[in-house]
This record gives C-alpha cells, structure tokens and sequence, in this order.
C-alpha cells in the first residue's frame, strides 16, 4: 500500500470502548448467584441466614418496611421502577426482626423467601414458622 495521498495519522487507540476494571466491584460480587460465587471463588463463610425479597407495592406500609429491610443485616436494593428489589438478609440472632418485616411483606405478591440465598421449597410455609418457633424467646 501507498502512503501517498494520507494527510492523517492513525489513532494510537485501538478500541473505542470504556476501559473496564479487571477486578469485580464489590456490588458485582454481592450480586453474583450463590453457586457460581461458591464456584469461582470457593463456600463463603456465612451463617445460616433467611433473605427477605420484595418490591415496591402500594400504601403506607412501603416505606416502612424499607426502613426495616435497611435495619437488617444485609441490605441490597436492585433493579428501578417496577422491576425495583428489597433483599434483606437476618442471621439468627435477628429472628424477632426478621418476623417483624414478614408481617408487613409476607401478603405481597412479590415478597420471596430465600434460606442461605437459594429458593428453599415451603420456605414461607415451614422454614420461617420453624426458624421463629425455635429462635423466639
């Protein structure tokens, strides 16, 4: 090829792409699913917990229950609008407070209930009158 006739040179940049960081932030990682993070990085160590999902529904209960869901151990909000989700996890020594909020959520239709971050079958049903059965004073 002729370099006659050329009056630019090239960009040094190859692509014109945001560079991204090698490493996962720790908001990528927390919202990683439970077996692939245990895959890629090996079990955490984490006590048995009850994780309390919801999203947004209508009255005056909505706030509150955010409140309480920040009050929690672990709080995560993802997601916008509609599509917006509550996850508050408790460890066992939170079980009154754990109680408290399913009260509020538990009526919701977009209330989940997951044991150690994994939908549990009759999780609702049997994990959560266990765990307060056995936890409550």
């Amino acid at each position: 090829m002729s370099q006659i006739g050329r009056t630019t040179r090239p960009l040094e940049r190859f692509w014109p792409y945001v560079e991204k960081p090698e490493e996962p932030t720790a908001e990528e990682l927390a919202a990683l699913d439970p077996d692939l993070h245990a895959a890629l990085f090996g079990p955490r160590n984490l006590p048995f917990s009850i994780t309390l999902v919801f999203g947004p529904f209508g009255g005056p209960d909505y706030a509150r229950a955010v409140e309480m869901a920040k009050a929690s151990s672990e709080y995560r909000e993802a997601g916008e609008g509609a599509a917006r989700r509550h996850r508050a996890r408790f460890f066992p020594g939170e079980a009154l407070r754990m109680r408290d909020l399913f009260e509020v959520i538990g009526a919701e239709p977009t209330c989940d209930v997951l044991v150690d971050d994994r939908p549990i079958p009759h999780a609702r049903d049997l994990w959560l009158p266990l765990v307060w059965f056995l936890l409550l004073p």
